[in-house]
């Protein structure tokens, strides 16, 4: 078996497992978020759950950790109120990224399983584990029964030959990997790592490759655990382990060799995380700001690389500089070693720990016609604000603020570039609750079409991050789409009943259930896609909106206000337009008995 598999089969009742077998896992540590922690909390109260092991079940709150935003400030509470009630830790706004505090608090050793309503809890393939971000009902579904159904994803082996080149950093790994692969190419494999260079990588390299294993389309990404990760999580665990390892005879799907020492720096342009190109294409691109933080480039490491490219230097003339470290103990390294005095004399803002940008809670956001350089590990579109985001490594962010455009610390010129800034900023926020299931639904469903030739359209097209408050059903639908170019009057003209056929990858990025019950919200009948986002396929057929994976919607010859209608149990659609018919991947025997029972939870 591959390590993925080791790692499930072991938390589950079978000896051995395969690509494609649905199996439930057991969940050693079961993790929400202050933004998804209170729709976790309604779910267990809406459907009277209790919880399987308090002792394994955490808050982190992350995502706003400032208390910035009323909703947030709310959620919180319901969340503190809930995790007295009921024994739980919580690592509070003064903790910092949940998902690091897995590892470095000694919840996460090599080996162990563990989900979160964080879509990059799969960071947690950086010491050798498994890590899902899931929505909403899976996470209460886990707390409930302390495990969780889990298909087995295809591995793919990625064994990387040759050496690291000097001035090539971890983020330019995995940006140079996001460049060979796409969004969509690996799209639902878990993805392992081999190859010498990865013994010299430390736990901080591992887990800003690990943690960019969402916009790379995997799973996870697994990084077998070496000498230095194994001896760390047993002393932040405080207790012995054995390590997991692939089989020498795993079979593995694909398998690429790719020699490393071709890599060179790198920059993702706006948009798209996949969109990479070398930092010599966008040299000299005047920038507005700068952040470094995230959960991708927050560690120690990090902000000492970028404290050695400030020292003695000033943040150009009209550019703003965002720190943000990962922990708080990280935070207080950096006070302790002098950074924070470095950061603060340079001219930069440094924020207590946190999520920040990303999770449109804390700093980091930039506005209307803003151009921002950011070590963070998305771009999408309105994802950091409504500006523009290019994606770098912690130096080249660093020598970018500095240089006042995009840079590489090497060529930091002696005089900065300046201008004039320009720009206006809107915000945003709303509420919510749960939809109860209905009492029986029909397998034959038809409706009007509604095309959208499109790949890879992303969940902060289909309900943006400023609305991430609301968990008010009737609420959500008016948002749908309204951050995807030439749809955003897309909530006024749909009917219910409609359906939705898009291109591949659809739904990919973050975990917000939100992205699903929107389409609920208005009474879209399903969503028809070549393939699916895996957390957002998860949080579809837990909430039992119909989704149909089909690749030869072509073939059917129809268009935007065609109907057809889809058999559920069997994938036949068939166009009431024309005549013609095509065959759809099928419901699986879970999917079908969700979609009967009303959700996950009904």
């Amino acid at each position: 078996m591959t390590l993925l598999e080791k790692i499930l089969a072991a938390h589950s009742k079978f000896d051995s497992v395969t690509p494609g077998q649905i199996i439930d896992i057991e969940i050693d540590t079961r993790a929400a978020r202050d933004f998804g922690g209170a729709n976790v909390v309604k779910n267990l109260n809406d459907f009277g759950l209790s919880l399987n092991d308090p002792g394994k079940t955490l808050f982190t709150f992350d995502c706003n950790p400032t208390g910035s935003d009323q909703k947030y400030a709310v959620n919180q509470h319901i969340c503190r109120l809930f995790a007295r009630e009921n024994g739980i830790k919580i690592y509070d706004i003064d903790a910092g990224i949940g998902t690091h505090l897995l590892i470095d608090e000694g919840y996460v050793i090599p080996g162990s399983t563990a989900v979160s309503t964080d879509s990059h809890a799969n960071i947690l393939g950086a010491v050798g584990a498994f890590g899902q971000g899931m929505g909403d009902m899976d996470i209460a579904a886990a707390w409930h029964e302390g495990k969780i159904w889990f298909k087995v994803p295809p591995s793919a082996l990625i064994n990387l030959t040759g050496d690291i080149p000097e001035y090539v950093s971890s983020k330019d790994i995995i940006l140079n990997l996001l460049k060979i692969f796409g969004a969509s190419s690996l799209l639902g494999y878990s993805i392992e790592l081999s190859g010498k260079c990865l013994e010299r990588m430390t736990l901080d390299d591992r887990m800003t490759i690990s943690s960019m294993a969402t916009e790379i389309g995997a799973i996870i990404i697994l990084i077998p655990p070496s000498t230095e990760i194994i001896e760390y999580c047993r002393q932040k665990a405080g207790k012995d382990f054995i390590p997991v390892y692939a089989d020498k005879d795993a079979a593995y799907e694909k398998t690429f060799n790719i020699d490393i020492s071709g890599f060179v720096q790198m920059v993702s342009r706006p948009g798209e995380p996949h969109d990479a190109v070398e930092v010599t294409a966008v040299a000299g691109q005047k920038i507005d700001s700068a952040f470094v933080g995230s959960c991708t480039n927050g560690r120690m490491s990090d902000m000492r690389k970028t404290a050695a490219i400030l020292k003695d230097r000033k943040v150009a003339p009209g550019v703003i500089l965002k720190i943000v470290p990962a922990t708080d103990r990280i935070w207080k390294e950096c006070l302790n070693e002098g950074l924070i005095d470095i950061f603060k004399k340079a001219g930069a803002l440094v924020s207590n720990a946190g999520c920040a940008g990303c999770a449109a809670g804390q700093v980091g956001q930039n506005g209307l016609g803003e151009v921002t350089i950011s070590s963070g590990n998305r771009n999408f579109p309105g994802k950091q604000g409504k500006g523009s985001v290019y994606l770098a490594s912690p130096e080249i962010v660093a020598a970018s603020a500095v240089a006042g455009y995009i840079t590489t610390a090497d060529k930091i010129p002696a005089i900065p570039s300046t201008f004039s800034v320009k720009g206006k900023a809107k915000s945003t926020i709303g509420k919510g609750a749960v939809h109860k299931p209905e009492e029986s639904r029909p397998f034959l469903l038809e409706g009007q079409i509604w095309v959208i030739q499109k790949d890879n359209i992303d969940t902060d097209m289909i309900f943006h991050n400023r609305y991430l408050a609301i968990t008010d059903l009737k609420e959500m639908g008016q948002y749908t789409f309204n951050n995807l170019k030439g749809y955003e009057d897309f909530a006024s003209k749909v009917q219910p009943g409609d359906f939705v056929i898009a291109g591949k990858n659809f739904g990919s990025g973050s975990s917000r259930q939100q992205a699903v019950d929107c389409f609920t919200s208005l009474g879209i009948s399903g969503i028809i896609a070549e393939s699916f986002g895996a957390i957002y396929e998860r949080n579809a057929i837990n909430a039992a909106l119909p989704i149909i994976k089909c690749n030869s919607m072509n073939d059917l010859g129809v268009a935007d206000g065609d109907n057809i209608r889809i058999n559920l149990k069997t994938g036949e659609i068939k166009s009431l337009s024309n005549g013609k018919s095509i065959m759809a991947e099928p419901f699986s025997e879970v999917q079908y008995e969700i979609y009967m029972k009303g959700s996950l939870l009904g």
